[in-house]
């Protein structure tokens, strides 16, 4: 099936969303979708799947115009989209999650999942996703959960998938699995669209690319004759530094550590076993690991979220293990969190409100009645500016955003402030190129004016980028440590210790 839209036009009041947009989707291929943060991809794919309406222009499907009145139309007409953040419902099976809402019935309408299951695994055995269909969504990893969303379209016969941000979540592993699954759909005529800031992953998987920007497309080529460089340049209009442009670490005084910390996940499995580390000021410090060997927990217990069964945290000497978050706030600790709508905003709270979640108590805010709402609104209105955070008014949802720019909405209240240590996990997950080289410049200027920072990301490269020393977990355990001054950590040995090999690279 070949899909094109011709002429679309989007606007939401002043805001021109997509502008006489021209694109095509063939069968048995792979479409790269790129763009910054609020260039207007997620607009266009939500006009292509029913759940905008167009302004301007149309929709043809294999030459022949359509109107869809809403996402039920697009699904009835093939096109079906896996949203960056997954839409499941965690204590439902893999089974029902794909048949809800067409749920296969028997006698007197009751659910027949016995063909429910068995459909599942027709479809997991044609396309070789390996899904088990009655695991719970809560007990299954993100790279399944992933799969279980493509299910949920190839369920309802969608012959065109909207993929958006598909690997956002996924380990460097999980990736090459999920492109092998991209390949078996396009190689069976199915019509990809891929929508990602991952200039490397475009490159190996797509077959055509289409750059969007300020709504046009701008560029369009094949991936064989393209580089990352060129990709930048098309989305942010300026060349891209790639590389992160720092000066040899000064490192002093110990800003943060963790001295024999242990806990026990809610699931009685043991998620830190005896870790001790150490961040000190004017240096970046970087955890590499495969997603899911505690990282998430480490930065839980050093910013207050949970606490240890048994260790201590120290911030600037003081021992803060049973400190509040607030407490950690107000010493000078930032923190960019991993799952930005789980820990670091609210959507239907404003971007003004947003960006003062965790400061609106300050003398800075707050008087002894009440809030500066202006004072509030003015320094949101100045952070937007200064992190490029797109929005007509910052009176506006956060949620409304899309994601980048939820994400560059967030680092922009953690790092605009007065802060000793920084505490980032994934902090430019899901961000354009332009808005992550500005996030590294940002990282390393608080480093340079004496922060400790502590850097946790599923990215090797961001890591090996930003950090002068990177320490490996594995199982719960710090298991190496590599000294990284002027990047020169073998990434082999790095790679080596992520699997759990013993490298000897323990300081």
């Amino acid at each position: 099936m070949d899909v094109e839209l011709r002429g679309v036009t989007k606007r939401f009041g002043p805001v021109v969303a997509n502008d006489k947009v021209n694109l095509v989707i063939r069968g048995g291929e792979v479409l790269g979708l790129l763009g910054e943060n609020g260039a207007g991809k997620s607009t266009m794919m939500n006009i292509l799947s029913g759940l905008y309406s167009p302004d301007e222009g149309e929709i043809l499907i294999d030459g022949k115009p359509v109107q869809f009145e809403g996402p039920g139309d697009g699904i009835a007409a093939g096109i079906g989209m896996v949203h960056q953040h997954f839409m499941l419902v965690p204590v439902f099976t893999v089974a029902e999650n794909v048949v809800l809402g067409v749920e296969p019935t028997g006698k007197f309408d009751y659910l027949d999942l016995k063909r429910a299951r068995a459909q599942v695994r027709a479809i997991n055995d044609q396309y070789g996703l390996e899904v088990p269909p009655d695991e719970l969504i809560e007990d299954l990893p993100v790279g399944i959960q992933q799969r279980v969303e493509i299910l949920k379209v190839l369920f309802r016969k969608a012959d065109v998938l909207i993929l958006d941000e598909p690997t956002a979540v996924l380990t460097p592993q999980e990736v090459q699995d999920f492109f092998g699954i991209v390949r078996a759909l396009r190689d069976a005529g199915k019509a990809i669209v891929f929508i990602t800031h991952k200039l490397h992953e475009i490159l190996e998987v797509a077959d055509r690319i289409n750059v969007l920007r300020q709504g046009r497309i701008v560029g369009e080529g094949d991936p064989k004759q393209l580089n990352e460089e060129q990709l930048a340049e098309m989305m942010v209009g300026r060349p891209v530094t790639f590389a992160v442009s720092k000066s040899p670490a000064q490192p002093g005084e110990d800003r943060l550590t963790l001295t024999g910390v242990s806990m026990i996940s809610d699931r009685g499995e043991t998620a830190l076993d005896n870790v001790t580390m150490t961040v000190r000021s004017g240096e970046v410090v970087g955890i590499a690991g495969v997603q899911g060997n505690g990282q998430t927990e480490l930065v839980e217990v050093i910013t207050g979220l949970t606490r240890p069964g048994r260790g201590k945290v120290k911030f600037d000497g003081q021992d803060i293990t049973r400190a509040s978050v607030r407490a950690r706030h107000m010493a000078g600790m930032a923190h960019i969190p991993e799952d930005r709508h789980k820990s670091g905003m609210v959507d239907n709270f404003t971007i003004a409100e947003n960006m003062v979640l965790n400061s609106y108590y300050d003398s800075e805010f707050s008087g002894p009645l009440s809030i500066d709402w202006p004072k509030v609104h003015e320094t949101a209105a100045r952070y937007c500016v200064e992190f490029d955070v797109r929005t007509p008014s910052v009176f506006l949802r956060g949620g409304s955003l899309s994601g980048g720019n939820q994400q560059k909405m967030v680092v922009a209240r953690e790092l605009e402030r007065q802060t000793r240590l920084v505490i980032a996990s994934q902090p430019t997950r899901g961000v354009d190129v332009g808005a992550i080289e500005y996030i590294h410049e940002r990282l390393i200027r608080a480093r340079d004016e004496g922060d400790g920072v502590l850097i946790v990301s599923s990215e090797l490269d961001e890591i090996m980028g930003l950090s002068d020393r990177i320490l490996v977990m594995f199982e719960g355990r710090i298991v190496a440590e590599f000294d990284n001054t002027g990047g020169k950590a073998d990434r082999n040995a790095i790679g080596l210790a992520m699997a759990g090999a013993t490298t000897g690279a323990m300081a």
